[in-house]
């Protein structure tokens, strides 16, 4: 069985409680309105994404919605609500 303890046979001297500055959970991911489309892809094109998506470990389609949304940024200004 593993020890997940770690005992130190030093005092690791003194010590400063600090406010909590990290954002909630919450806050970390900004979740942006998504709209589904359905969209022809070429299989050479849907298997680029595949085999660079697996080689990061994301979903394929995330990859290719990220890419759409650079080309969409760097061309245009954001749309105002």
């Amino acid at each position: 069985m593993n020890k997940s303890t770690v005992k130190y046979s030093k005092s690791i001297g003194r010590v400063r409680i600090v406010d909590d500055f990290l954002p909630s959970p919450d806050q970390l991911v900004l979740r942006e309105d998504n709209v589904k489309v359905t969209l022809s892809l070429s299989q050479r094109s849907v298997d680029f994404f595949k085999r660079a998506a697996a080689k990061q470990k994301v979903p394929y389609q995330r990859m290719i919605r990220a890419l759409v949304d650079a080309y969409a940024e760097k061309q245009g200004p954001k749309r105002g609500g």
